[in-house]
């Protein structure tokens, strides 16, 4: 088959998104599929490419709210592209403009919507979840269900990564869901990493001895990854445990965090880490990954860590909770500091070493993001081979 990813949220300069979709070319390569991934950017240049596809971008103005990425813009030179590259199958992976476009476009592929991102629980559950209920908020949002209703009738198939994000999907009203579980780079994360020197550093860098516990936080500073809760919660939890956090990551919040973080010696700040062999020691050296987001579909970072041996303190909603395995980490109830504060009192109290030996031996069982795409593939496969329904 030929898949065309219509991918919104692509940037070069890092991210779950690049790392998924340089995996996914690679991946199809194997599977004897083509992949041609189209991202809006700042001008028509081929970003990569090798036998088993390649990474374009078409020109497109700046997202406002992200000076790193670009949104499509001009539907018929999208169109005009579609049309060149003839593909069999169409993922989108926006519940915005972009697939209005591609659902508007004559030709004949197979149409796959691919939820790579939650709206709702990103911004509107965020903002109005203080003062009403989930039922309210969707009431007001009526027009963003009636929006994904209607794609869900044009699109023949709804891909998502998250069982939480699917069961809301489905109560929306949208009947072609299907859900296929993320999974990590192989041959990548292993507990075997593990290095205690590095993990001795790094607690000195949060001011504490190694006989104390290091939480480990990666991800953009951004509102949605919840990163003051997460500092609260630990400064809390640090009054009757000897408790460090370092976090790995960039963003135009990052004055906000040293400013939650600036009576707390044991919270480090460090630049995220581009080089994916080294994130994976860090990984593999934390005593657990600790994760605030609850709008996340993917939850790869929670699955990269799963699969180095790391136990996972994270919230009951989102991608990161598809990952929790019981015994290996907390749970706690998204969205509350007191709630995460608990939960990290919980996982130090009941033994840091039992978790982490549950979550080693359990580290090999993780799927790999080439199981993730061998199911994606065989489920377009299974559709396109379809025989058409004759119209009388």
């Amino acid at each position: 088959m030929r898949i065309v990813d219509i991918c919104a949220f692509y940037t070069p300069h890092g991210g779950g998104v690049k790392t998924y979709v340089e995996r996914k070319v690679r991946a199809a390569r194997k599977l004897g599929h083509e992949i041609i991934v189209v991202a809006p950017g700042e001008s028509d240049n081929l970003i990569a490419q090798d036998d088993g596809g390649c990474i374009l971008t078409v020109t497109g103005p700046k997202f406002p709210l992200d000076r790193r990425y670009h949104y499509f813009k001009d539907e018929p030179a999208l169109h005009a592209l579609l049309d060149r590259l003839e593909p069999d199958v169409v993922e989108v992976s926006s519940p915005w403009a972009s697939p209005g476009m591609v659902s508007r476009w004559q030709g004949h592929a197979l149409r796959a919507l691919v939820m790579h991102a939650d709206p709702l629980a990103a911004y509107a559950y965020r903002w109005f979840g203080p003062f009403a209920s989930r039922a309210a908020i969707d009431r007001s949002f009526d027009w963003f269900w009636r929006h994904l209703r209607r794609l869900d009738a044009e699109y023949d198939i709804v891909v998502s990564a998250s069982n939480s994000l699917s069961q809301r999907l489905i109560a929306g009203g949208m009947d072609k869901v299907t859900t296929i579980p993320m999974g990590v780079q192989p041959g990548l994360f292993s507990p075997q990493l593990r290095d205690e020197g590095l993990r001795a550093r790094l607690l000195a860098r949060c001011d504490l001895p190694p006989t104390a516990t290091l939480l480990l936080g990666l991800g953009r500073h951004a509102p949605e990854k919840r990163w003051p809760m997460v500092i609260e919660a630990v400064t809390a939890a640090g009054m009757k445990h000897e408790v460090g956090l370092v976090l790995l990551g960039e963003g135009r919040y990052r004055s906000r965090l040293l400013r939650a973080a600036a009576h707390n010696p044991h919270v480090h700040f460090g630049a995220p880490v581009r080089d994916r062999d080294e994130l994976a020691i860090i990984l593999a050296s934390a005593d657990a990954l600790i994760h605030g987001a609850e709008a996340e579909t993917f939850g790869m970072v929670a699955a990269e860590a799963k699969a180095s041996g790391l136990p996972l303190i994270v919230p009951d909603e989102g991608g990161a909770a598809d990952q929790f395995v019981p015994g290996q980490g907390e749970l706690f109830r998204a969205c509350s500091t007191a709630s995460l504060a608990s939960a990290i009192d919980r996982f130090i109290t009941g033994g840091v070493g039992r978790a982490r030996s549950r979550a080693v031996a359990a580290a090999p069982l993780v799927e790999s993001l080439d199981d993730h795409f061998a199911k994606l593939f065989a489920a377009y496969e299974a559709m396109v081979a379809r025989p058409a329904v004759a119209v009388a």
